[in-house]
């Protein structure tokens, strides 16, 4: 799989998890977005995930945005 294709398929998976959690009370879905991230995601994903956040892609759901202060850092190593 090409690097545009996994980036590609990580906004998709972030956007699924975003659109579940838009369904949930408004004080969980920050949380419950960031939590399976932090939780269930691997550092590299993270690492393409907060990139894609701060390159401001147009792609990603609006809750996917909000959340990027509480998905962990990945440091550069």
């Amino acid at each position: 799989m090409s690097h545009n294709a996994t980036q590609d398929k990580l906004v998709r998976m972030a956007n699924q998890i975003a659109d579940f959690m838009a369904s949930r009370p408004e004080a969980e879905q920050l949380e419950g977005l960031s939590g399976h991230i932090n939780d269930f995601w691997a550092p590299s994903m993270r690492r393409v995930l907060l990139d894609k956040i701060a390159a401001g892609d147009e792609n990603l759901h609006p809750l996917v945005r909000r959340v990027s202060a509480l998905i962990r850092p990945v440091s550069a190593a």
